[in-house]
């Protein structure tokens, strides 16, 4: 049977993650979160400094923000762990602190969609609820030669049914791990490694020899190209370090004052930064260029400095900071590059 070929294979090969250490509800659920566009070799640092400082949920929603949002700082795609803090304080709150376990509860919480409500109640509460991701998506394209496109929801909706219908009585915990395992480990996008897959004999694609060929997936829309200048912005031994607005792509991190370029041009977005602020420029130079790719967007950004002669006109999103005070604000991988054109 397919089931016990998967939980046999998984049993034997399954891999050393410190989120298979517990079935803890709130433990798994970060983990889920944090792996969502990031690759498993970069999260285990990430979880285990994250777990450490906030081991249970109500710690996570006793948390600042920005404390909260400086433990994942280099993770990217911020607004995941936004929404991790508001569901902690919700779980905290309506659920005295108990990850709930009815799917229509957990689908509330912010930032949890199908699949990882899914991921969540079956493999902490070995709950029959399929998680399909991109990987259960491929291994199920490719075992029963599914030709539909698995980037439509109806395709999505068909092998969630399927991955549902296979799940053994007791074991949801162990085959969701097992599915994800092997598309990760065996059944891979590209060159799947079909003689050490436990599938073989029962692989469709496998058997008519188009593996390769599944599963089919409409390519992405291209990347918007953006272009953004970023001013450094100092005054005496300080620069000034502005929030991003909690609504935004970098929502509640830090970084230099920065625009996407307009008609005007670089001079004018520059002098529209600094008169925004109020700031007098005594110089302003360009530092250099950088590139910093998002999922759906591509940065392409001039950094200037300028020396400031006054400290301008600035509120409480805006701190000025000296070299040794960086380190204490959430700064995102973009501003990094920033930082490394910055001449202290």
């Amino acid at each position: 049977m397919i089931q016990d070929n998967l939980l046999n294979w998984f049993e034997k090969n399954k891999r050393d993650l410190p989120w298979r250490k517990t079935k803890d509800a709130y433990k798994i659920w970060v983990s889920e979160i944090m792996l969502q566009q990031t690759r498993v070799d970069t999260v285990i640092e990430y979880y285990n400094r994250f777990i450490e400082r906030f081991p249970t949920v109500e710690d996570l929603a006793a948390a600042e923000e920005q404390e909260v949002l400086k433990y994942w700082q280099g993770l990217g795609y911020y607004s995941r762990v936004r929404n991790l803090h508001k569901g902690a304080k919700i779980i905290w709150e309506q659920y005295t602190g108990v990850f709930p376990d009815h799917i229509e509860q957990v689908r509330k919480i912010p930032g949890i969609g199908a699949y990882t409500a899914g991921a969540i109640l079956s493999i902490a509460y070995n709950l029959p609820y399929p998680a399909v991701d991109g990987n259960v998506l491929r291994v199920f394209s490719r075992v029963f030669s599914i030709k539909e496109d698995i980037a439509q929801p109806q395709t999505v909706k068909l092998i969630e049914k399927m991955v549902k219908e296979y799940i053994p009585e007791g074991r949801a915990s162990d085959f969701t791990e097992s599915l994800m395992e092997l598309g990760a480990l065996i059944c891979v996008p590209v060159s799947p490694m079909c003689l050490a897959c436990p599938l073989y004999h029962h692989c469709e694609a496998r058997q008519t020899g188009i593996q390769d060929e599944l599963p089919i997936k409409t390519k992405k829309v291209k990347s918007k190209q953006v272009h953004m200048i970023f001013c450094v912005i100092r005054y005496d031994d300080k620069i000034l370090i502005t929030k991003n607005p909690s609504n935004g792509l970098l929502g509640g991190m830090w970084g230099v004052p920065g625009k996407e370029v307009n008609a005007g041009g670089y001079e004018h977005t520059v002098e529209s930064i600094l008169s925004e602020l109020h700031i007098q420029p005594e110089h302003i130079k360009k530092l250099g260029k950088a590139r910093h790719v998002f999922t759906h967007m591509d940065w392409d950004m001039d950094i200037y400095m300028c020396k400031a002669a006054n400290k301008g006109q600035i509120n409480q999103e805006h701190r000025w900071v000296g070299r040794e005070n960086i380190d204490d604000y959430p700064l995102p991988k973009v501003y990094q590059k920033v930082w490394e054109k910055i001449e202290w």
